[in-house]
């Protein structure tokens, strides 16, 4: 996973810092960072992989695409993102709870949380509230369709904001805000690549790990348990024969196949 930061990042990190706000900016890039994290992982468990993480000075944006998958999971990794602020939130909260001397020094991690909960639940594509809502329209319509519904959604936010600028509260974060949302949604979906566990070298040799699945179990549950420090072998048993594939055949099948396809569609036959 590589993690790059833009020239403009750097810029307004230096900015900052001379005005002494350093702090404060490393917390919410930070909070950005744990937040584009929540995708990652979730998308690996969905059995996709996100190329890179780019932090920006509006945030960070994970390069990562939700093409090829379905509706249910395109919720769940949208939604992933938000509920690692939302945890953060709720912890911040036990904490002040159970010890409130740490108020003084969580206050800003609560904020920063929950400014970006907040935000990223807005339904404006390509906030994940946007994301998860083009997912559900799916349903409905096209997929081209419902995002085309959303964008256009993000702009009359765009403009509602601006105005707001203009006309009532002088705050640059709604004009920055505003301009985000504008080139987000007039911009291009990344790319989301599948992940390549073929990669992976046994060096020190690694554990064995058998796993039993059922004729309906598909890919993508497969995947749930593939572990970097065990090797795993998937069985399937049907009136007494025995089918297995190895993890190099199951990454080798899906390179052809979906993710939501069976793994034994049927059962080789043992001579």
């Amino acid at each position: 996973m590589k993690i790059t930061l833009h020239p403009l990042f750097i810029a307004l990190g230096i900015l900052v810092a001379i005005f002494g706000g350093l702090p404060i900016y490393l917390i919410y890039a930070l909070t950005a960072l744990l937040h584009e994290c929540g995708h990652i992982f979730c998308a690996a468990k969905i059995g996709f992989r996100c190329e890179k993480i780019s932090l920006m000075p509006y945030g960070a944006s994970a390069i990562c695409d939700t093409e090829g998958i379905r509706p249910k999971d395109e919720v769940k990794l949208a939604l992933a993102g938000p509920a690692v602020n939302a945890f953060l939130c709720v912890l911040c909260a036990g904490l002040w709870w159970f010890y409130p001397v740490t108020y003084a020094y969580t206050d800003t991690v609560f904020s920063a949380n929950a400014v970006m909960l907040i935000i990223n639940l807005l339904p404006a594509y390509p906030l994940d509230g946007g994301r998860a809502a083009a997912a559900l329209l799916s349903t409905f319509m096209k997929k081209r369709r419902a995002k085309f519904i959303l964008r256009i959604f993000s702009g009359c936010i765009s403009v509602a904001l601006i105005f707001v600028f203009i006309f009532a509260l002088r705050n640059i974060s709604l004009l920055i805000f505003a301009l985000f949302l504008t080139a987000s949604a007039l911009g291009k979906d990344g790319v989301l690549s599948r992940i390549n566990f073929s990669a992976k070298k046994i060096k020190r040799g690694r554990e064995m790990r058998h796993i039993i699945l059922t004729e309906s179990s598909t890919f993508k549950d497969a995947l749930r348990y593939v572990d970097d420090g065990k090797y795993c072998v998937f069985q399937y048993f049907s009136n007494g024969i025995l089918d297995e594939v190895t993890e190099e055949e199951l990454f080798e099948m899906l390179e052809t196949k979906s993710i939501y396809d069976k793994v034994f569609e049927s059962p080789n036959t043992v001579l």
